[in-house]
């Protein structure tokens, strides 16, 4: 996500403490949330589909991959 946007987010946090928020602004750092709520579950996905798990036999797998052939 991009830092400005970050930056915004954290400006609107603090004045919706000190001061309180427009119904403008309300609805500007509820879009902004979204789409840093959005960005940090995409980024897990990513972790998680690149997550390769090795027994101790040395062994591994893809734990998305288990999921899937377990399930048919």
């Amino acid at each position: 996500m991009d830092p400005a946007k970050l930056a915004r987010i954290n400006e609107l946090a603090r004045k919706s403490r000190t001061e309180g928020l427009t119904p403008e602004e309300k609805e500007e750092q509820s879009a902004l949330r979204l789409e840093y709520r959005q960005a940090v579950v995409g980024n897990l996905r990513g972790q998680l589909d690149n997550t390769v798990v090795i027994r101790p036999d040395g062994t591994s797998y893809r734990p998305a991959d288990k999921g899937k052939s377990q399930s048919n």
